[in-house]
């Protein structure tokens, strides 16, 4: 008997272009919030009527987009500095002469600087919070978010603010650009080498942390690469340090003897250990997984664990990654242009990360942003603070950010973005920034000005816009609670409906 499947609803596995009559609302909303924060009714009709190829080139060309962002200049550079020949002959003395007063006077000081620090953390947080809110370039952001988890490093350990707030920098400038690059400077940031104790690492006494983390978490994959090749690399970064906050290569630390890393073989540096990693295939095939797993579907991370159609796709990825070089917007721009990420069964597929809630319900439903400190003292709650991933793994995402207690305080952030009502009463900003609903419906008054009358058309715009489905109950639920309140589309009716509908389950997921 023939099968009575139909070949459109297969997995492609190839990557080839999806044609541009198959691009409409539903692959433009999935492109906004995969690419980057979601978007607003307006902002997924103009990619609509941009087609397909002009929306893409958009999204990875971000540097076409003007956008000034100077606030980084207010963060101070030297909470922390290194002390000076005078202070470390003071603090020497203190000690052999045991004068208590002034080894007090320093302890205070340096609790000072340590307050102080963690002061300025909070608000690089705030920032880049805000940052990601305001950007006319979400997928610049959206990828420096996915290096941050990638290259995991936590302010908990650096304790340096401005070390986190460079590394930040340096992974933005990078975003789209060459894989390479990031790897080549990843091995010189202060905050990595902090992070992983590579800053005290001597030929005497090599550490081995970044070596394993360079190879496992950051370039190969487990299961390609050995041992030996760890303890080689381990010996081949060694002397890779930092002052200040700075990169400095300290030549009496370094072991300079024949090392053999991955079948390269002589006197190899770190840049030597690098290359070595970038000409080994299972490079490019690691990060097409890592990107697969970010934009498209979350996949096991073990290759061989990965459905073989999805294999399939992502061998083509890594091709394209080898093809140019390790240069990362064209492998992005085939990836969202393809056939495969606009599949059914890859759309309405992901949980929201906590930074995608709530940075993408700020862009696309248009709510004020409050309080920057309340949003980021809800990430924490919700498993994703930012500077902060809880390991050198990153974040797991996944189902690992839903269980009771992370949906509660889902439902709360929602509530307090629409309506400023914290659990334990109002905030301040309540009153003073009112949320305005209407600008979410200017598509539908300018499309079919009689909809605005009709609650089942409302309804299925809101649907389709906040869930991109139209669940029966859901339209039910809604349709219920417009009509029970009297079958006028308000401004107050419309907030409550999204009190609805952002608690539903639908709404984690894009």
């Amino acid at each position: 008997m023939a099968s009575l499947a139909q070949p459109a609803t297969r997995l492609p596995n190839s990557i080839g272009r999806l044609r541009d009559d198959q691009f409409g609302y539903d692959q433009a909303r999935h492109l906004l919030w995969r690419a980057g924060f979601g978007g607003t009714p307006e902002q997924i009709q103009t990619l609509v009527g941009w087609g397909l190829e002009r929306s893409v080139d958009y999204l990875v060309n971000p540097s076409r987009v003007p956008f000034d962002d100077a606030r980084t200049g207010k963060f101070s550079s030297s909470i922390y500095r290194e002390a000076t020949e005078a202070e470390r002959q003071a603090y020497r003395r203190a000690l052999q002469e045991r004068d208590e007063d002034t080894l007090a006077r320093l302890r205070l000081e340096r609790q000072r600087r340590e307050r102080s620090d963690r002061e300025q953390m909070r608000e690089v947080q705030k920032w880049w919070l805000g940052r990601m809110i305001e950007t006319p370039r979400p997928l610049e952001e959206r990828m420096t978010l996915f290096w941050h988890g990638h290259f995991a490093t936590s302010f908990r350990k650096v304790e340096n603010s401005y070390h986190m707030l460079r590394q930040n920098e340096f992974f933005r400038e990078h975003a789209l650009g060459n894989f390479g690059d990031l790897l080549f400077g990843i091995i010189r940031d202060p905050a990595m080498l902090a992070y992983l104790d590579n800053q005290r690492s001597t030929a005497r006494q090599p550490n081995e942390n970044l070596a394993r983390e360079l190879m496992e978490l950051f370039s190969l994959g487990e299961g390609n690469y050995t041992e030996r090749d760890i303890k080689e690399g381990a010996r081949a970064l060694t002397g890779y340090s930092f002052e200040g906050n700075d990169f400095v290569f300290v030549d009496r630390n370094h072991d300079k003897g024949s090392k053999s890393i991955l079948g390269k073989s002589g006197n190899l540096d770190g840049d030597d250990f690098v290359r070595a990693i970038l000409e080994s295939r299972a490079c490019s095939r690691f990060i097409a997984l890592k990107l697969y797993r970010h934009f498209v579907s979350d996949v096991p991370l073990a290759y061989d664990a990965v459905p073989a159609d999805r294999r399939t796709f992502i061998n083509r990825l890594a091709a394209t990654m080898l093809e140019s070089r390790y240069e990362l917007r064209p492998v992005l721009r085939r990836l969202l242009l393809s056939e495969h990420f606009y599949h059914p069964s890859n759309m309405l597929e992901q949980i929201k990360s906590p930074v995608q809630l709530v940075v993408g319900s700020v862009r696309s439903l248009l709510t004020p942003v409050r309080d920057l400190a309340i949003l980021n003292d809800a990430l924490d709650l919700m498993g994703q603070s930012l500077f902060m991933p809880p390991s050198v793994k990153g974040w797991d995402g996944g189902r690992s950010w839903i269980n009771t207690s992370t949906l509660f305080v889902r439902q709360n952030i929602m509530a307090y973005l629409l309506t400023g009502r914290l659990p334990q009463g109002y905030a301040r900003s309540a009153e003073t920034q009112r949320y305005d609903s209407e600008p979410l419906l200017a598509e539908l008054a300018k499309a079919d000005p009689a909809a605005m009358r009709d609650p089942g058309k409302v309804v299925d715009y809101l649907l389709r816009f906040t869930l991109g489905r139209m669940p029966t109950d859901a339209r039910e639920t809604l349709q219920g609670f417009i009509t029970g309140h009297g079958g006028r589309i308000t401004g107050d009716i419309i907030t409550g409906a999204l009190m609805l509908v952002t608690a539903m389950p639908e709404y984690q997921l894009c």
